[in-house]
């Protein structure tokens, strides 16, 4: 009897991040849940279920793992590619509504809390051999102040603490929670983010036996590379 296939859930699937990292891991014998705005249920294939979902709503977290476990199973890899922000001017920070901040709060911090504790409630259900990593798309905005991003910059602070604390907090289960920042060469922010590198990277992560630093900043074609803690751009 054919072993059965490991599932990855990827919440936010996208044209460059989420296409790859789905295109990586379907290759490589995993099947594919994929939930987001634009996919449609319609589309689903015998390895790739499509979950509509707003991630907006938290609710909408537990029903993508619901689905995904009903459909294929509990997933073993859990990527978190979810983001949103509400640009304001540089120099005028507070110029967007308690409403625009919240919905952004909620999409890059509380969803994405909610996204982990489902996974962890999968994990434990899983055996020592499966992946059982949890992968959050960040960016530099943990370690940075860039003009027009608060929102965004607020969430992905909150988020990286929750992923640094997890890191720590199940490590001895076996399970593993990254937050994935990919740079240029100089330790500088890499604005138009490659796909495939983010693949890659998340594919050796979740093949990882034991937690690696929480917090992988990497490079293209270099893969991992540490830098200094603050960035601080240009003026």
């Amino acid at each position: 009897m054919a072993a059965k296939s490991p599932i990855v859930l990827i919440l936010g699937a996208g044209p460059n991040v989420g296409k790859a990292v789905a295109h990586k891991f379907a290759a490589k014998g995993y099947k594919v849940a994929l939930a987001a705005r634009s996919v449609k249920e319609a589309d689903s294939t015998d390895t790739q279920l499509n979950i509509p979902s707003d991630f907006s709503k938290t609710d909408d977290v537990v029903n993508a793992f619901a689905k995904a476990k009903e459909v294929f199973g509990i997933p073993s890899v859990v990527v978190y590619n979810v983001s949103a922000v509400t640009f304001t001017p540089a120099n005028d920070a507070f110029a967007m509504s308690l409403a625009e901040f919240s919905r952004d709060t909620t999409i890059n911090i509380h969803s994405a809390f909610v996204a982990a504790q489902q996974a962890v409630l999968g994990f434990a259900q899983l055996p020592a051999s499966a992946a059982r990593t949890f992968i959050y798309t960040g960016n530099v905005l943990n370690v940075a102040i860039l003009p027009k991003f608060l929102s965004a910059g607020v969430g992905k602070s909150g988020a990286a603490h929750m992923i640094w604390t997890a890191s720590d907090a199940y490590k001895d289960r076996g399970y593993k929670f990254y937050y994935a920042d990919e740079r240029k060469p100089d330790g500088s922010p890499k604005y138009r983010i490659d796909g495939d590198a983010h693949a890659k990277l998340y594919w050796e992560l979740a093949n990882g036996e034991t937690q690696g630093p929480w917090m992988q900043t990497f490079v293209s074609g270099e893969g991992y590379k540490q830098f200094d803690t603050i960035y601080t751009p240009l003026s």
